[in-house]
């Protein structure tokens, strides 16, 4: 029979194994500044931040999009972020007419310009549809990201972001770390240059 504690205490020490390794990198810490700092620079030249994922990463990329046109702590004017899964018409219609691959790099091709970023999130950096937007996205000239796992061995972006776990979970845990702290770092860094004003 499963031991719910142990269950909690067993994922728990996972989830904090991850973030002492984070709070340790100073490698990686850069390496998340500077995605911020790039969609920083894209908002302040007209571009937008672009995500897609599958599954799990899908509803971060939602939610983290949800984040920048929205609020995340600060009243601002909306800034332009949308999850290319959430469409599930032009999704079913591009997959159905052109393969499960192309339902990302298609919208790409349809939406993305050189000031934009793109973020792909796959937990294994290696989903086909991730992939194909983030190639589309190179060729238009966007700014890409791949948020990831340790396990990536994907060099197909501007810049890769492993979360420091092979735990599907935990990398999740992680992903969602990150989109909140793009989020904070960017409002606050907008706020600070009076390109919002609150």
């Amino acid at each position: 029979m499963t031991d719910g504690f142990e269950l909690i205490e067993r994922n728990a020490a996972k989830h904090v194994e991850a973030f002492e390794k984070l709070k340790r990198s100073d490698e990686l810490k850069r390496a998340v500044v500077l995605a911020a700092e790039k969609i920083c620079a894209s908002f302040e030249n007209g571009g937008k931040l672009i995500l897609c994922g599958n599954g799990g990463s899908a509803a971060d990329c939602q939610h983290i999009a949800a984040e920048f046109v929205g609020r995340f702590k600060l009243e601002r004017p909306a800034l332009a972020a949308v999850a290319l899964n959430c469409n599930t018409s032009s999704v079913t219609a591009i997959g159905n007419d052109y393969g499960f691959e192309q339902v990302f790099a298609r919208q790409v091709e349809a939406f993305a310009h050189a000031n934009d970023v793109l973020v792909g999130i796959s937990t294994s950096g290696g989903s086909k549809s991730v992939v194909r937007a983030l190639e589309k996205a190179k060729e238009l000239g966007c700014f890409t990201i791949l948020l990831t796992g340790d396990a990536c061995k994907a060099s197909i972006t501007d810049l890769t972001i492993k979360a420091p776990s092979d735990d599907t979970p935990t990398i999740q845990e992680m992903h969602i770390f990150i989109g909140h702290f793009l989020a904070e770092y960017v409002e606050e860094k907008l706020n600070e240059s009076r390109n919002i004003q609150v």
